[in-house]
């Protein structure tokens, strides 16, 4: 990859990044010292950064150059079987909002029994194929209550983000959803009715949620995956 092909992935990147609400140009701006129109002009591709200014960007977004790679090389790995059997663990944004989990987003791995991820059933929708499969999270104190006692604090959950349909994965058993409340990531159960997302939990003194899709959003987009696995105690 070169510097010109480097620095249209890290455009693409940051729009991406500004357009979910995490980045603005103005923040970008006090975090690099760069002036507005300067990094203005270079997200509009009216013009390239220096390969300095390639790094203080870089650096200022916690990436690094690795993260530009394409995602058909970053998936890839140099042995299958390890690939196969293990999870990235990651934090909720990124689960929320990485379609591919990038090096520097990975905070430890999570690994499994060789069989424990190939016969899984997917019933993801058209959009969500291209994403990477299976992440891992972690479940603070404050967000399992209202899992209770389904979800411990500090448990680890597996999620299989081609799994973002509301059909049940076993007959007559609920499916426990990873689902993107706001900026926020929630483990629960979910139904739809009335064009809304009613996120259920398992502890009464929870309330019920309802989440209105977006315009030009369906409500599998809210969905990012199905709890595949809960590990409760590591």
């Amino acid at each position: 990859m070169n510097l010109t092909q480097m620095q249209e992935r890290l455009r693409l990147e940051l729009l991406r990044r500004i357009q979910r609400g995490s980045l603005s140009v103005s923040l970008l701006a006090r975090q690099t010292g760069f002036a507005q129109g300067h990094l203005s002009n270079f997200l509009r591709g009216h013009r390239q950064l220096s390969l300095q200014g390639l790094d203080r960007v870089l650096l200022a977004q916690h990436m690094a150059a690795s993260d530009l790679l394409s995602p058909a090389r970053l998936t890839a790995s140099p042995d299958p079987d390890v690939e196969r059997h293990s999870v990235p663990i990651v934090s909720h944004a990124t689960a929320l909002f990485e379609p591919v989990i990038r090096p520097s987003t990975v905070l430890s791995m999570l690994y499994l029994p060789a069989d424990a991820l190939g016969s899984m059933r997917a019933r993801a929708s058209t959009s969500r194929r291209a994403w990477q499969r299976f992440v891992a999270v972690r479940i603070s104190s404050v967000d399992a209550m209202a899992m209770d006692p389904i979800v411990l604090p500090d448990a680890v959950a597996l999620i299989d983000r081609h799994y973002n349909s509301l059909l049940p994965y076993r007959p007559n058993r609920p499916n426990v959803y990873a689902v993107r409340h706001g900026a926020h990531l929630r483990l629960r159960y979910v139904d739809f009715l009335l064009n809304r997302l009613v996120l259920r939990p398992c502890n009464v003194a929870f309330p019920v949620d309802l989440i209105e899709s977006a315009p030009g959003e369906a409500p599998s987009d809210l969905i990012t995956g199905r709890v595949a696995l809960l590990l409760n105690e590591l």
